[in-house]
């Protein structure tokens, strides 16, 4: 049995008039996403491409979103298997390739999460649930590029 969930999101922008560029004319990137019942996203392009570098862009938001659902799942596979995980932090990296025509995708995502787990007889499985999580991640299963996982755990 499969179930249906829809989220829904309300992008606003608007002009703060054209900005004058010597090869051409430009407009602002930075717009406003709201979700219900929850504080307004204020959001850019990336820096690279002329956004305001203070503000998330997509791309970051992309990367937090595959990088907070596999530790999600991660958590959720963990309990599964009575792993009591104390601490989970990643240092998460993205490729996004930028072609000529100025289309571009993201390549690669690369997880480097390093989880403190209180039970050392459990750390090699505790390293091998990522797969696991990987595979229920909602994010990383809507995703056409690869996301690669370089964990480490250690007990405390």
């Amino acid at each position: 049995m499969s179930f249906k969930h829809i989220f829904k999101a309300r992008l606003n922008w608007f002009s703060k008039g054209k900005q004058q560029q010597t090869t051409a004319k430009i407009h602002t990137k930075n717009h406003t996403v709201s979700f219900a019942e929850k504080p307004d996203l204020n959001v850019s392009a990336a820096k690279a491409f002329k956004g305001d570098p203070q503000l998330y862009n997509p791309e970051d938001l992309l990367l937090s979103s595959i990088v907070s659902c596999h530790m999600m799942s991660y958590l959720y596979v963990c309990s599964q298997n009575d792993i009591e995980v104390v601490t989970y932090t990643d240092e998460a990296e993205a490729t996004l390739e930028v072609l000529d025509n100025g289309s571009g995708r993201f390549t690669e995502v690369r997880l480097y999460p390093q989880v403190k787990i209180t039970q050392s007889e459990k750390i090699d499985l505790a390293i091998d649930l990522h797969k696991k999580a990987n595979e229920l991640c909602f994010i990383a299963n809507s995703c056409n590029f690869p996301i690669v996982h370089f964990p480490s755990c250690e007990t405390i």
